[in-house]
């Protein structure tokens, strides 16, 4: 019975896995998308293990019947051989998750996660390029950050700007537009975070695109500037194929 788990666990485990690696890209709400093949090779090896084992057991059982036995001649003759097959109790841990991947994936982080983390401050950059003359400059929530503490040419002033990412609750009327970013999975997620000025606050965990001009707060190209947003339109969007990435100078 012991070994019937063990064959069925390494085979949801794998099923799981290759659900949300494989067959979608529900992975990218947990891993970044360079580990999505790792994921996938990951599975297809559990599965394999899970039939070699299912295809032993049978070939085993097959074995122990004998010319003219049957399971019942087996099941005795097994009850007088001591098991020394018994695997680590603690495998039973890997059932829920296994279970979780396979029937309901969980969603990628979002606001309550962004509300209890320290905001993460951007690397310096060595150059900024030119904002469009015409129309909304689309900026990801890190080049904005950047461009507002770093740039001593001030590009943001006067600029209507472009960004999305998920509604996070704010203070005093203001809401938070919210990314997170990860080194290499959502467990080292940091959050970048812009407030929203002069519009009403969508439901948290919303993903929107704004657009809008630099909240005058601090000096422009200084530590003190404000990371902040008037703004102008607010649009409902769908949730990015991979959540957790803000680093492209496009919000496209």
């Amino acid at each position: 019975m012991r070994r019937t788990f063990q064959t069925l666990l390494l085979l949801l485990t794998g099923a799981g896995v290759l659900r949300v690696s494989l067959f979608s890209d529900i992975c990218l709400r947990y891993v970044k998308q360079g580990l999505q093949p790792f994921l996938v090779v990951s599975g297809i090896i559990l599965c394999a293990a899970g039939l070699i084992g299912a295809r032993r057991d049978g070939l085993r059982l097959g074995d122990r019947q004998g010319p003219g036995g049957s399971p019942d001649d087996a099941a005795m003759e097994s009850g007088h051989r001591h098991d020394h097959t018994h695997g680590p109790r603690i495998a039973w841990i890997l059932l829920p998750p296994a279970l979780v991947l396979l029937l309901f994936a969980p969603p990628a982080l979002g606001s309550y996660t962004a509300t209890r983390d320290n905001p993460k401050i951007v690397e310096d950059y060595e150059r900024f390029e030119p904002l469009p003359a015409h129309g909304p400059a689309p900026l990801s929530l890190t080049e904005f950050i950047a461009r507002a503490q770093q740039d001593d040419k001030q590009s943001l002033k006067g600029s209507t700007l472009l960004m999305q990412g998920f509604v996070t609750p704010g203070r005093n009327g203001t809401w938070e537009l919210t990314r997170l970013l990860v080194a290499c999975c959502a467990a080292d997620s940091q959050s970048l975070t812009v407030t929203m000025h002069g519009a009403t606050a969508p439901p948290a965990d919303t993903w929107v695109k704004v657009t809008g001009t630099w909240h005058p707060g601090g000096a422009l190209g200084t530590a003190s500037a404000a990371l902040a947003l008037d703004v102008a339109t607010t649009q409902k969007i769908p949730e990015p194929r991979i959540p957790y990435i803000d680093r492209a100078p496009s919000v496209g």
